[in-house]
Formats: structure tokens, C-alpha cells, sequence
């Protein structure tokens, strides 16, 4: 719709500018003529720009908008081109190109549902990965997936790289870090920038190269020597573009924040300094942006989530703040937190730190014996917070596991056992409406000093992380319940039901294992999802069948539309509780601010919904982002790991079977492949309906959840992989 809505635009103002009543004008002088309010002008000069950008437009020397003059055809080129767009219209397709390390890819088309475009190896042309592509795609194909060759470059998505550079003497080459990268890059002898043999290094892409040509480029920039202590995470961070430093504007701004209250700060707000706060987090954590109260009158508890106000601190359209929407989020990367703020914020001034006066935006909510909202109030408050509170801690007092922790907090023990007595009840509140669980233990990875690996282990959630969880959640429902109804611009944490094909081929393996899974309808309903999890529970399939319900899903997103939350089964859901690292959060909290203190006019509600798909977009963009960052970090870690563990031999589970072979993973959450190859003892085929392999004389059958015991062949940190060998019994 959005993409439609831009097309109407940009094919308006290129009407006008081809009209022959057209005079030059600034874009201004356009908005005036078309009567376009000034909420909406900003909007009005992007699409300007993008004309400009595709060359039909331009800006003369006065800066007024202008139309582009066309090359001119013959007659017979004329001809020629109507020609061949009308006989290769049907078989063009765009999409995005998705490189393998062995040369072929695939493009993943612009339309949702469709399928991939196979492209062999000797299609790809100059494409590189992630690039823009249009794909002519082979006629009257009988196969399974189309196949196709790349015949024009729409749009490139890389300018730089991340490598190792190779000195050859007079020139050099910049192998890249991401293997979908498949080409080396020539540097020659000038370019270098005094590069040395394994340095990691950024090249910038001057020329894209051919088939048979190599792509050329200037080192822009040298990371560090490749082996020292930290650069390898920096490489892959700096891989996908992810800011390292604060502008020197954003470092401006962020020193004239005061660090202290003045009077002057507490004025129209709730002044709840005198309730009993703590905040509850991990040991390491130094942004603590949520705080919680609790008391209890009769049946009803008296909840307060105080999260930190940092929309006070980070104005619209600052610098700051443009830095905070073009981050999207922090990232928790195995060896550092690349943040979404400064520090100085972060930590300081927007962090609810102990026996400190600090600005909030409280959810007082009330809530019954069933844990359910019966009344709320969204306010602006001053609190200042009475404990700083660990998980390991709280999970101690809770479970009666440390008498001398007990002893230190004695004054706070039983608002604990009164949070444990909410948390569960509000849990199994949201049970019962058929929230799906998914509990999979984190992988913890520790490193030492020189950041090298010394111990990987699962990092489950305690009684502690899901008290807080539980609070957070029923927050997040209440804020968005109360602006969805209300119809007010917003942003929503939003996540739709999954494809019907994809789960019910899920289903179909689950019923092969020998479980009784139903659904009612077509598109099955997150209370059918609980059940089926409930009958896996304590099987040894569980962890496995538990994921693959899990992938069969779709991924959550933020969204401008109340379309609710699937996983959670909630009709109304957002993200209101992380405002330092999560930018939806910080942009909800100035809707809220706005419409507290009566500023969210007709006038003011159009500006929020002129920008909110943007920035809805931006921040599952980067999101995903951080996401991929941090696994392939992560199995940077885990590769580097097992590289000390070559020949040893664990037991483990198997955790997906593919047509080249079975992954395995270990307890400590290892995962590595044995390769096809390395099943010498049969023949297998590969069962895609049973996720199993077979083998062909004695029918052995290997498959998912099945115990298995390997040994460690071999660990590459290029490729981030792990491979196995099934131990012969």
C-alpha cells in the first residue's frame, strides 16, 4: 500500500513538472501550488528527491525542479525497444540477490508470496549480494523452482567491505570476511593506505567488476592486524554497517545534558518519591530504564512499571535523536554493547540508578486476583529508586536458596514474594487466553581478556527474569490497549498469524512423531499451538518440535496497525518499556507525552502519522539487523571455541536433518554439521516429509530429537561452521 501510495506521488509531481504550463519553482513554490499543508512538505521534497535520484528530475543552478531532457531515439531503435519490452516484460522479474559462497544465488522477488529465482553461477553477471537485481527469468520451465540470469543491476546495496588484505607487491587484494562476497577485491599499490598482510581493513568499491573481471577498490580504512584481541567482532559489526562512534555533534549534545533534577523538571508531574522502587536486572547492566512498585489492598495489587523519561532529554529531530532512529536499537554483541544513546545517557541522567531523583513515565495499573487490568493510570512522575536489584539475587530471596541475602534485603522481602505471587498469576492469566512459551535457554559465552573463548553454557531464565517479563508484558498490553482504542497515531509491536502451508507441514511431522495435534480452522489459533506444546512437554523432542513450531512463524514487527500479537494471543500489544535502547519505545513515549499534556491536535496527530511507517520500518529494519550481528558473532565465538576441542567427543541431539546431512547440537548449545560425506556406512537419502535421513541397505534412520554421539572434526572462523563425525558404536 505504501509502496503504491509513493508511485501516486512521484507520478503527480512528475505530471506537473512535465505539464507545459510548468515554470521552474523550488519545492516550496510546488507545495504552495499544490496546496500541500506544511505537516506534509517534508514528505512532498523526498519524493522530489527521488525523482531526482531516478533521472527524470533535476535541480538547476537557482534550485528550482526541472525536467530531465531523454536521450532520443530513432525510428528504428525506437522501434527495436518497444519491441523488446513488450516481449521480455512477462519474463522480468526484481528482486533481491542472495549470494552463495559457491557462486550461484538465488533472487527473492519484491512479491511476498513468491518463490526464489535460481540463479547458476554463470548468471550472476556483476551482482554482488543484497543487490537490487532484475532477473530475466528461463521460459517454459517444468521445474520445482524458476531459474533465471541477472541482466541489469537496479540498485546497489554495498559500498564497502570488510577483509583481510593480501599484499602482492605492487597491488594487493581484500579478501572479504562474508563469504557471500565471493569475489576478491584488487587494491592497487596507491589505494592501499600502507595496508599490510592481514590487516582488517574497509575497501571501498570504486569498480563492481565483471564475469570475468575482478572488482577494484580503495582501503578507506584500517581496523587493526587480524588475531588482535576484540578486531574480529569489530569486523563483523563494521560488516553490516553498524556505527562504532557518536558523531561529534551527537557527543556535543549529549555534554549539555545536566546530570542531575532541578525544580524546575518536576513541574505537572506525579511526585512518587517516597514510593518504594527497585529496579531488577543482571549484574553487568548499567542502562537500568524500568523500575517496579507493588502493593497489595484486599484482592487487588497496585502495580507501578516506571519507565525512564527519555523523550526529556532526546528531542525530535535532533541530532541525538536522528542518530537514535538511524541505530533503530542497541546491540548486544558477545564483547561489547554498541548502544543506541551516549553514554552519558544512558547511563546517567535517563538510567534509574539507586538513591537517585529521576523522570519517569509510570503504568500505574490495578490489577484483580485473576491478573487482569481493571484500571490504569499513564503518568509523568519523579521517583527515585531504593534498591538496584540483581535477577541472581531476587531469585535467591524468592526461592529461600541464601539466608544472608535475605537478611541484607529484609525490608524489600515481601514486596518479592508479592511479585512472585503477581508474576504467577498474571502467567497463568495469559496461559489461559493461549500465550505461546517458547523457553529456550540463551547460549552464555564467556571470554578472557584477550577475548578468547573459555566456556560456553545454556543461560536459562529464573523466577527472577520472569517476574520482570511478566510486568513488562502486561504493561506494554495496557499502553497500547489504551491508544488503540483511542485511535491515536502510534507504534505497535505487532505479530501476525502464521502461513497455514508452512504449519501445516509443521503439524504433519508432529503427528508422524505420535502426537495428537489439531486445529479447528484453516489458520490454526495460538490456544491449538499451546496445546500441541503441552503435549511435547518433557519428551525428548520437546526442545526440537518446540523450534520448528517456532520457525513455522512468522517474525514480529513494528507496525502503525493494532493488529495484534499472535505468540502472546494479544489483541493489543507494543513496546513502551525500553526507551534507551529501543527507539519505538523512546517515540511512543513523546505520543504519550504529547496527548498527557493536551498537545495531540488534528495538526500534531497528522505530522506523528507523516512519519510513524517510517520509522515502524526503520526499526524492524535494524532490528533484524542487530539480530543477524549477534548470531554471527555468536558463532564466530562458538567456532573459535571447538577449534580447541578437535577430536574430542560429546553427545548431543539432532537438530536438523537437510539433504547434505544432520546438525547436531551439544549441551553447552553448540551446533555443528556432519556432513553426508562422512556417513560412509550407508547410502542416505534425505525423507523432507519425516526430517530424516535413510539409509538405503540396513535402513538406519537418523532424525530430528534423536541422541547421537560425535566427534569434532574440524572448526573454521572464516565460515563460522562447525563439523561433526558420527562416533561409530
Amino acid at each position: 500500500m505504501k509502496k503504491q501510495k509513493l508511485n501516486r506521488q512521484k507520478k503527480l509531481l512528475y505530471d506537473v513538472i512535465c505539464a507545459k504550463e510548468y515554470r521552474p519553482m523550488r519545492g516550496k513554490e510546488i507545495a504552495i501550488l499544490l496546496d500541500v499543508p506544511k505537516a506534509k512538505r517534508t514528505n512532498m521534497l523526498a519524493v522530489l528527491d527521488q525523482l531526482v535520484v531516478e533521472g527524470k528530475i533535476k535541480q538547476n543552478k537557482k534550485g528550482q525542479y526541472v525536467k530531465c531532457k531523454l536521450p532520443k531515439l530513432g525510428k528504428l531503435e525506437a522501434l527495436k525497444e518497444e519491441h523488446r519490452k513488450k516481449k521480455v516484460k512477462q519474463f522480468l522479474k526484481q528482486g533481491r540477490f542472495i549470494s552463495h559462497h559457491d557462486g550461484f544465488g538465488f533472487v527473492e522477488l519484491e512479491e511476498e508470496e513468491a518463490d526464489d529465482i535460481f540463479i547458476p553461477r554463470d548468471g550472476v553477471a556483476d551482482a554482488f549480494h543484497h543487490d537490487l537485481v532484475e532477473v530475466e527469468v528461463k521460459p517454459n520451465q517444468t521445474g520445482k523452482r524458476m531459474e533465471g540470469r541477472i541482466v541489469r543491476i537496479v540498485e546497489r546495496d554495498v559500498t564497502s567491505i570488510i577483509g583481510t588484505y593480501e599484499d602482492c607487491g605492487n597491488f594487493g587484494f581484500v579478501v572479504p570476511d562474508n563469504t557471500r562476497y565471493t569475489k576478491d577485491i584488487f587494491v592497487s599499490r596507491e589505494k592501499a593506505d600502507h595496508a599490510q598482510t592481514g590487516d582488517k581493513v574497509m575497501v571501498s568499491i570504486l569498480k563492481y567488476g565483471g564475469p570475468n573481471q575482478k572488482p577494484e577498490g580503495k582501503i578507506t580504512e584500517i581496523l587493526g592486524a587480524s588475531g588482535t584481541p576484540g578486531i574480529d567482532v569489530l569486523s563483523i559489526a563494521r560488516g553490516y554497517d553498524l556505527p562504532m562512534e557518536f558523531s561529534e555533534k551527537v557527543m556535543a549534545q549529549a555534554a549539555k545534558t545536566k546530570d542531575t533534577l532541578i525544580p524546575g523538571d518536576f513541574q505537572g508531574r506525579k511526585d512518587l518519591r517516597d514510593w518504594t522502587v527497585v529496579t531488577i536486572d543482571g549484574e553487568d547492566a548499567k542502562d537500568l530504564d524500568d523500575g517496579i512498585s507493588l502493593t497489595k489492598e484486599g484482592d487487588i495489587y497496585h502495580l507501578g512499571v516506571h519507565i525512564a523519561d527519555v523523550s526529556n532529554y532526546v528531542q525530535y529531530h535532533s541530532a541525538m535523536d536522528k542518530e537514535a532512529l538511524k541505530r533503530g536499537t542497541s546491540v548486544y554483541l558477545v564483547d561489547r554493547v554498541i548502544p543506541m544513546l551516549p553514554k552519558r545517557l544512558s547511563n546517567g541522567i535517563c538510567s534509574l540508578n539507586q538513591g537517585e531523583d529521576r523522570l519517569a513515565l509510570s503504568c500505574l495499573m490495578d490489577i484483580n486476583a485473576r491478573g487482569e487490568v481493571i484500571s490504569h493510570e499513564i503518568a509523568e512522575t519523579v521517583i527515585c529508586v531504593n534498591r538496584r536489584m540483581t535477577y541472581t539475587n531476587v531469585k535467591k530471596i524468592v526461592l529461600e536458596e541464601d539466608a544472608q541475602v535475605t537478611e541484607e534485603y529484609k525490608e524489600l522481602v515481601p514486596m518479592f514474594f508479592l511479585m512472585k505471587e503477581l508474576s504467577a498469576i498474571i502467567r497463568a492469566n495469559r496461559s489461559k487466553r493461549g500465550s505461546i512459551d517458547f523457553d529456550f535457554p540463551e547460549s552464555k559465552i564467556e571470554l578472557n581478556e584477550l577475548g578468547k573463548p573459555v566456556r560456553i553454557y545454556p543461560y536459562e531464565q529464573s523466577v527472577a527474569t520472569k517476574i520482570i517479563e511478566d510486568f513488562m508484558l502486561i504493561a506494554n498490553e495496557t499502553v497500547a490497549k489504551e491508544y488503540c482504542l483511542a485511535e491515536l497515531p502510534f507504534v505497535y509491536r505487532t505479530h501476525d498469524n502464521p502461513d497455514p502451508e508452512k504449519m501445516e507441514a509443521t503439524l504433519t511431522f508432529i503427528r508422524a512423531q505420535g502426537f495428537d495435534v489439531k486445529k479447528s480452522k484453516e489458520e490454526i489459533s495460538p490456544k491449538e499451538i499451546q496445546k500441541a506444546m503441552e503435549q511435547i512437554k518433557d519428551s525428548p523432542k520437546e526442545a526440537l518440535i518446540s523450534r520448528l513450531l517456532l520457525r513455522s512463524m512468522k517474525q514480529a514487527r513494528y507496525t502503525t496497525d493494532c493488529s495484534g500479537h499472535f505468540g502472546l494471543a494479544a489483541k493489543y500489544y507494543c513496546h513502551f518499556t525500553s526507551p534507551i535502547r529501543r527507539y519505538p519505545d523512546l517515540q511512543i513515549h513523546r505520543i504519550i507525552k504529547d496527548n498527557l499534556r493536551g498537545r495531540l491536535n488534528k495538526e500534531k496527530q497528522d505530522a506523528y502519522w507523516e512519519i510513524l511507517d517510517d520509522v515502524a520500518k526503520q526499526s524492524s529494519a535494524m532490528e533484524r539487523r542487530a539480530e543477524e550481528v549477534e548470531r554471527e558473532t555468536n558463532k564466530l565465538k562458538k567456532a573459535e571455541y571447538m577449534q580447541d576441542h578437535i577430536g574430542e567427543v560429546y553427545d548431543g541431539v539432532i537438530s536438523g536433518v537437510t539433504g547434505w546431512g544432520i546438525y547436531v547440537e551439544l549441551p553447552n548449545t553448540v551446533e555443528g554439521l556432519v556432513h553426508m560425506t562422512q556417513m560412509k556406512d550407508d547410502y542416505y537419502t534425505y525423507d523432507d516429509i519425516n526430517h530424516q535421513l535413510v539409509g538405503e541397505r540396513e535402513k538406519k534412520v537418523y532424525g530430528l530429537g534423536q541422541q547421537v554421539r560425535i566427534r569434532v572434526m574440524d572448526a573454521d572462523i572464516i565460515n563460522k561452521t562447525v563439523d561433526f563425525a558420527l562416533e561409530t558404536e
